[in-house]
């Protein structure tokens, strides 16, 4: 069961072109669903099989999940896997009968994103600075690119050393599907990069064919999940009063750009989206911001 499972991963991987963060996330999920699937094989004393992984097992499998009261988006996805891959497994001819047929996922209300104030985004900017160490030295340059770019941070932490070009103010990066992107940035963000890339990067460096930008302690590749704990960290010594996300700096980038008067279209291309409905969220929030600009300024509308 495990084998079909890194199968159809790998077809996600190389004939679809998802990403690895999604990746691993359809394979938490499906070995979830596997888990479930022997133990109740077990139960009954037979032998656990995806051909023996009816509809009857899938619903009981999706109430289990239900009864440990998971999030209704995590349930979605939960099931988007189950069905994509029974889809891939039906169409290879390794099941007779996909059991996810007419089973559909949890509604899941759209909500808006959560961006952070102008004055919020400086108080967080600023807070390595208050360190010495070559970890806060490399956040302040991570920091300012990913809100001077929007970008996501596994973009951001896939970036290899000559992705940034410092002099003459962009990034390279590789969003969904592997689409490259050329993205500007601004001096301010240009120049800690600069400085990160020629005096602390070397000093972090414990080889000299590591081609990634941005190091941790031993010298690899940054994580995703270590940059994110210390983001919380900043977040928390600038004390700011919202919940700071994976992508809390990427839709305060989008907002404030379109804020500022940047029209929809550039911003779209900025983030990499591929259909500009997705963009469009973002309205909603400026349109917040139009709102109380005129009620604070308008002289009869206090």
């Amino acid at each position: 069961m495990r084998e079909a499972i890194e199968n159809f991963l790998n077809y996600l991987r190389v004939e679809k072109g998802f990403s690895e963060n999604t990746i691993e996330a359809y394979r938490n999920d499906l070995n979830q669903m596997a888990d479930f699937a022997e133990g109740e094989a077990a139960r009954r004393g037979k032998s656990a099989s995806w051909g023996g992984f009816g509809r009857e097992e899938m619903l009981s499998h999706l109430l289990n999940l239900k009864e440990r009261n998971y999030a209704a988006t995590t349930m979605s996805r939960k099931v988007a896997a189950a069905k994509t891959f029974f889809a891939f497994m039906a169409a290879e001819g390794r099941i007779r009968e996909n059991p996810t047929v007419n089973i559909h996922s949890p509604a899941v209300g759209k909500s808006l994103p959560k961006p952070i104030s102008i004055s919020e985004v400086r108080r967080l900017l600023e807070q390595p600075a208050k360190q010495s160490t070559l970890e806060a030295k490399r956040d302040e340059a991570m920091l300012q690119l990913l809100y001077a770019s929007g970008m996501r941070v596994s973009e951001l932490i896939a970036l290899d050393v000559g992705d940034v070009n410092t002099t003459e103010g962009y990034v390279r990066c590789f969003g969904k599907g592997h689409k490259e992107r050329l993205i500007p940035i601004h001096k301010s963000a240009a120049l800690s990069v600069a400085k990160y890339l020629e005096e602390t990067r070397p000093q972090m460096a414990h080889t000299t064919d590591e081609k990634a930008m941005f190091l941790n302690r031993r010298g690899e590749r940054l994580t995703r999940q270590g940059f994110w704990q210390k983001i919380k960290e900043y977040a928390k010594a600038a004390n700011l009063s919202v919940e700071i996300t994976p992508h809390t700096l990427r839709h305060s980038f989008a907002t404030h750009m379109l804020s500022g008067g940047a029209d929809l279209r550039s911003v779209q291309e900025l983030l990499g989206h591929a259909n500009i409905s997705t963009t469009q969220v973002y309205t909603h929030l400026t349109s917040d911001h139009i709102r109380r600009s005129y009620e604070e300024s308008h002289p009869r509308a206090k």
